[in-house]
């Protein structure tokens, strides 16, 4: 126990250091096997009916342990996602708000709809696309997460709530080996600073304990002009195991701030179906974002009517505290009782910059002016950086997407009893959830110049009379060039229960067939606000300026009850046939929905039209698992039909309400020899609009591609050990997409190149180079606009990709 002390305080003392946001590659301790165990005899329990090897289970699951994550060198969490057969993670966005989606089920508005992200096998949150909100903002990797086991389609309909399409599962370390690690990651060509630490023991023969983390410091990979990145995340265990089962608490803290990349200005020649994109000025699509040292804060009236400044450095700033409890236990006559409980305490803020509005500088005063109702002819303008003249070409209208997430706690309780009858194992279960959603929504409006390097300073305007209509390049309370849309509140709980029942029949040593089904019943209660406007003297200086005389505030007077009950049906069946000891086939067939969250309560009342504010999917998938002496390899063909009720999109200002079908086949396979190893995986998808109109008709976009769906998605990972040395690369891209619906726009196909060398440099210490996005490519995720005037210089807003960053890494295991 001395010796056990003594590294559990060294493990400790890495708190007070400084942290980064890269992973480090190690090569000391990468478990060559890991591509192969993690193979057809490995026991999956995510989303699964009942725990079983991948070789008998019928659904299409991935499992990715730290080695092989590193191999991709992610600099955030959604960019582990892209690893990820079947899974298209847009990760352009920084280290949360990522529009994430699984093959053969687009999206319509962000988030991750139809997946569920859960830690330790509960929701972090109970709906993934809560608009500012995403449950990716919430989810971190660090060195705590033994493996991520990842499932599409199939069983995942039935074993959580609001996952048809699928869940991606963060497992824990729980301490069962004695070991852990510390180490330091610095950007080489950017800035950041980031400390991990690890460490896990069992203290007595029944009893194991975990701790582990992260902090971190920088401006980051892209240019902001400030430290956007600051922050970390500590989680631990206890476990206490008896002959019949064991028990198990845990708990988290997390306190990060991280920027959120906005779609930005980006200079767009040739035609809409053969586009290249550029950054414009010196905004580089790849490398600058839209913050700025001079954007630095957003003034104005809070969700309770008071007066606020909120630093813009915030970012996406998740605060979260969670305990949870966990046990597993065999009762008399081969029964046994499960029961996973959480309670998270959750809440931070959302603020960010996005271009509303691009294009000349005159062009951008008349947008002002008719936001404002003022004659801005013969205006002059100055930078608000230091009061000169401004006489750039081009400018945009930014929005200040401020948002306080006022309460977002979530309480979730999954209990089971499961029981083997001869063949037949059954598990009967109920799930309860209760999630608040209390955000207020504070944005205002700022003219600016286009510039890169977190330089860009806000343009103030004054009319020709001298009457100056901005302070500080802010030229309203609110957001007018959107119809003051978006000073609102909704303080809002959702509960749901929900039964489930599972089978699992072994009818030979050669077929294995299962059925499940689960009951969602919701209960929506709450209230929610609209905008007001008026004159208002915000500063309390005595004087309605003109910047005053129109503010938008929340009407916190009149209030808009939300009231409504939804429920609906998911199922699923499954059949694996056995074809020898290393390859199996399997067919299923699945029915699941998604429930809406604060989509359904804004704009005031969209739920009243919806009438059970859901969507549904049907999946059908066929699948073919095998391993070789070393290699192994997974076909999977599939089929999806979804139905979607309408849902708001704050950036499009739109209720997008579409239907689709897709099928396609997903492959996925990893091989060893000697001293290489690779692993691959390819989604071939084609996906199409089936909207109807009310009366039956064909909707204006049916037959299209839904908007930013590849054909294919692929990744491809070699590595090559050299002793106790390695080093490998990977490479992860799509083929080209459309921007929008109506299929003009197209944004090209690209590849990211990532690279790592590592070097054991004695016992347990190695040090490790990776660079992410070598080639710098600029790959389009997003765009706002959906076609261009053809062979004429477009500027549009959109989102890239974030290009080359490289670091470095010291790592040292015990």
């Amino acid at each position: 126990m001395n010796k056990t002390t003594t590294q559990l305080i060294s493990t400790l003392c890495a708190i007070g250091l400084p942290a980064f946001a890269a992973f480090g590659q190690s090569a000391q301790g990468v478990d060559r096997d890991s591509t192969l165990r993690a193979g057809l005899d490995e026991v999956v329990i995510t989303g699964v009916t009942s725990n079983a090897t991948k070789l008998k289970s019928s659904v299409s699951i991935t499992t990715l342990k730290p080695s092989s994550i590193e191999q991709s060198t992610p600099r955030t969490t959604a960019e582990i996602f892209r690893s990820i057969p079947g899974i298209r993670s847009e990760s352009s966005g920084g280290e949360g708000n990522t529009n994430i989606a699984v093959r053969g089920v687009p999206i319509s508005a962000g988030g991750s709809k139809y997946l569920q992200l859960q830690e330790d096998g509960l929701p972090v949150f109970l709906f993934g696309d809560m608009a500012f909100a995403t449950s990716d903002i919430f989810l971190r990797f660090d060195q705590s997460v033994e493996r991520i086991e990842a499932i599409r389609g199939g069983s995942a309909s039935t074993m959580a709530s609001n996952s048809p399409a699928g869940i991606i599962n963060f497992i824990s370390k729980t301490g069962t080996k004695q070991g852990g690690s510390i180490s330091s990651t610095f950007g080489l060509d950017y800035d950041q600073f980031r400390t991990d630490f690890d460490f896990g023991t069992p203290l007595t023969k029944d009893v194991s304990f975990h701790v582990g983390g992260f902090f971190r410091n920088g401006e980051g990979p892209r240019k902001t002009g400030f430290n956007a990145n600051n922050g970390g995340q500590i989680k631990a265990n206890l476990t206490k195991r008896f002959e019949n089962g064991y028990a198990r608490v845990y708990f988290k803290h997390l306190n990060d701030r991280t920027a959120a990349y906005m779609p930005q200005p980006m200079k767009v020649t040739g035609t809409n179906d053969n586009p290249t994109w550029e950054g414009v000025n010196d905004l580089s699509a790849n490398q600058d974002a839209l913050h700025s040292a001079f954007l630095s804060s957003n003034y104005g009236i809070g969700g309770n009517g008071e007066r606020r400044i909120v630093d813009v450095a915030d970012g996406m700033h998740p605060l979260s505290t969670a305990i949870g409890t966990e046990f597993a236990y065999n009762l008399a006559n081969g029964w046994k009782a499960e029961s996973r409980t959480r309670w998270s305490r959750n809440s931070g803020r959302f603020v960010a910059p996005f271009t509303a509005a691009v294009g000349t500088t005159s062009s951008m005063l008349t947008t002002v002016g008719n936001a404002v109702g003022r004659d801005l002819t013969g205006a002059t303008l100055t930078t608000a950086k230091d009061a000169q003249a401004f006489t750039g070409e081009l400018a945009q209208v930014v929005h200040m997407f401020d948002t306080e997430l006022e309460n977002f706690n979530a309480m979730v309780s999954d209990n089971s009893l499961s029981k083997k009858f001869n063949n037949l194992n059954v598990k009967l279960g109920y799930y309860r959830a209760l999630q608040d959603v209390n955000m207020s929504w504070n944005w205002n409006s700022y003219l600016t110049e286009i510039k890169g390097g977190g330089q860009a300073s806000p343009i103030d305007i004054t009319m020709a009379d001298g009457t100056k209509i901005s302070e500080s390049g802010q030229f309203a309370y609110g957001v007018p060039v959107w119809g003051n849309c978006c000073q609102v509140k909704y303080n809002s709980a959702f509960t749901v229960s929900a039964p489930y029942a599972a089978f699992v029949y072994e009818a030979s040593d050669k077929i294995t067939v299962d059925a499940s089904a689960r009951y969602d019943m919701g209960t929506v209660r709450g209230v929610g606000f609209g905008t007001k406007i008026g004159e208002l003297d915000v500063n309390n200086d005595g004087i309605v300026s003109a910047l005053e005389e129109n503010v938008a505030v929340i009407d916190n007077a009149k209030k808009n009850p939300v009231n409504y009950d939804y429920a609906y049906l998911s199922y699923s069946m499954g059949l694996n046939y056995l074809l020898g000891s290393n390859q199996s086939v399997y067919g299923r067939f699945s029915r699941g929905g998604s429930a809406k969250a604060d989509r359904a309560i804004f704009p005031s009342g969209s739920y009243l039209s919806m009438g059970n504010p859901k969507d549904m999917i049907n999946q059908a998938e066929l699948g073919w698992k095998r391993s070789f002496s070393n290699a192994i390899l997974y076909v999977t063909g599939f089929y999806a039909a979804t139905t979607e009720e309408g849902g708001f999109e704050a950036t499009t200002q739109r209720v997008i309400e579409n239907d689709y079908t897709a099928y396609g086949a997903e492959i996925e396979g990893a091989y060893r020899k000697g001293n290489f190893d690779l692993r691959g995986a390819a989604t071939f998808t084609k996906a199409s609009i089936t909207t109807l109109n009310l009366d039956g008709s064909q909707g204006a976009n049916f037959g299209n591609t839904p908007r930013r769906q590849p054909g294919l998605m692929y990744s491809l990972m070699p590595s090559y050990h050299l002793g106790k040395h390695m080093v490998g690369l990977s490479a992860i891209g799509q083929s080209k997409a459309f921007a929008q619906d109506n299929n003009s726009l197209v944004m090209p196909g690209y590849m990211v190149l990532n690279g790592f060398v590592a070097f054991n440099l004695g016992e347990g210490l190695d040090f490790g180079i990776n660079a992410n996005n070598l080639l710098n490519a600029v790959g389009i995720t997003e765009s706002e606009e959906g076609s261009m005037v053809d062979n004429q210089v477009n500027y549009l807003r959109a989102r890239s990709i974030t290009g080359r960053s490289i670091s470095a890494s010291l790592r040292y295991r015990f």
